[in-house]
C-alpha cells in the first residue's frame, strides 16, 4: 500500500533571540596586529603578484609573529589610542541612551 501524500507546511521565520545592531553605535578600537596588518597589507600584494587572498593572511601572520617588542610598540600605541577613542564614544553613546530612555 503507497503511502499518502503529505502537504509540508511552511515553516514560520525564526526568531534568532538577538537585538538588531544599532547602526549609529560606535565601532570597536582595531588592535595592534590590524594597524600592522592595514598598513602591510598592500606592500606583501606587491610583492607577491598574484597572491591568494589567505596567503596575504598568512604571510602577515608570519611577519607579525617575526616582530620584537621594539618594533611592535607603534602598532600597541595606535591599539591603545583607538581603544581610548572607542571608550569615549562608547560613554557619549550611552549617556544619549539614559537621555532618551527617561
Amino acid at each position: 500500500m503507497p503511502k499518502e501524500k503529505t502537504t509540508r507546511k511552511a515553516k514560520a521565520p525564526r526568531e534568532t533571540g538577538r537585538k538588531k545592531k544599532d547602526p549609529n553605535a560606535p565601532k570597536r578600537g582595531l588592535s595592534a596586529y590590524f594597524f600592522f596588518a592595514n598598513e602591510n597589507r598592500d606592500k606583501i600584494r606587491e610583492d607577491n603578484p598574484g597572491i591568494a587572498f589567505g596567503q596575504v593572511g598568512k604571510m602577515l601572520g608570519e611577519k607579525w609573529r617575526a616582530l620584537s617588542d621594539k618594533e611592535r610598540k607603534p602598532y600597541e600605541d595606535k591599539a591603545a589610542a583607538d581603544k581610548k577613542r572607542y571608550e569615549e564614544e562608547k560613554a557619549q553613546y550611552n549617556a544619549g541612551d539614559e537621555d532618551e530612555s527617561s
